[in-house]
């Protein structure tokens, strides 16, 4: 229990900017073996990240418009996780975008400086999400952002376990999760996202279903008011499941004829995706749903 407790401390320190109370952080430790076994727990340490901007957006909107209260909530994941994530991201669109071969790809997503395409990858991103986001019902949209930063995490971890290494191994402070985890650990990776998923169906299940209110449901009438306006139905979840996993998958596929593996900046990009994918395909269903 000890010891998953420390691989658990490790994701977090790897994945957020939380920081840890020095005796805990120097009983913690660090060993690159535990680093991969730590990414069992990538997506609970989602659900957490997910969480925190899940408050954040239910306290905003009731004092804020819906897009204020939107980017107030990705302003909080932010700086929990220090960008991490977006700065692959942009990497990948920088090094993806800017380059025909292999050996240059890697090169420019090493460069620390961002290019046109990093900057007009991660813009259009952030736009994305904020606007996916402010069209959903306040509901639906906090719900959205813990299964979102969970299952885009797990997927994350499952290119780690279907891809090779495409890096520098020496070179890279992710080098330790180009190791495959086992199966048990894969089990355990997956079992964080089907708890999020059940827990959005529960919640489905209990509440009314409706169309028209948005985020902006929370604006001036209290933010308690509106929790339960519009939630999305339990097919919309599995939809925003399955759109993760397709997303997470071309973006593998992608990254496999490009580079011939993945490299952490390759994870943060997939986990980017697949987090947008989450929100698109929540909105479609809504969108479906009101034109039926």
């Amino acid at each position: 229990m000890k010891h998953e407790l420390r691989l658990l401390l490790v994701a977090l320190q790897f994945l957020t900017r939380v920081p840890l109370p020095r005796r805990l952080a120097q009983w913690v430790g660090y060993r690159a073996e535990w680093l991969e076994a730590s990414a069992r727990y990538f997506p609970l340490v989602g659900a957490a990240v997910g969480g925190v901007a899940a408050l954040c957006l239910w306290l905003a909107a009731a004092w804020w418009p819906p897009v204020v209260a939107v980017l107030l909530s990705m302003a909080a994941s932010l700086v929990l996780t220090g960008a991490f994530h977006e700065d692959g991201f942009a990497d990948v669109c920088d090094g993806l975008g800017g380059a025909v071969d292999r050996e240059r790809a890697l090169q420019i997503m090493k460069d620390s400086r961002l290019g046109s395409y990093g900057v007009i990858g991660i813009t259009l991103l952030l736009a994305l999400k904020a606007a996916a986001l402010a069209s959903l019902p306040l509901s639906t949209a906090c719900a959205a952002l813990v299964l979102a930063h969970t299952v885009s995490r797990a997927a994350a971890v499952g290119l780690m376990r279907w891809l090779p290494y495409a890096g520098e191994p020496e070179r890279s402070k992710a080098a330790p999760l180009a190791r495959r985890s086992t199966s048990a650990g894969w089990g355990v990776a997956l079992a964080w996202p089907l708890a999020a998923l059940a827990g959005c169906v529960a919640l489905a299940g209990a509440q009314a279903v409706g169309t028209g209110a948005s985020v902006a449901a929370g604006a001036g009438a209290g933010a308690g008011a509106a929790a339960g306006a519009g939630y999305a139905a339990p097919a919309a979840w599995l939809l925003a499941c399955a759109a993760a996993a397709v997303a997470a998958w071309l973006c593998g596929r992608w990254f496999l004829a490009r580079l011939g593996g993945f490299t952490g900046d390759c994870l943060g990009a997939a986990q980017q995706v697949s987090e947008v994918a989450v929100y698109l395909a929540l909105l479609a269903f809504q969108a479906g749903a009101a034109a039926a």
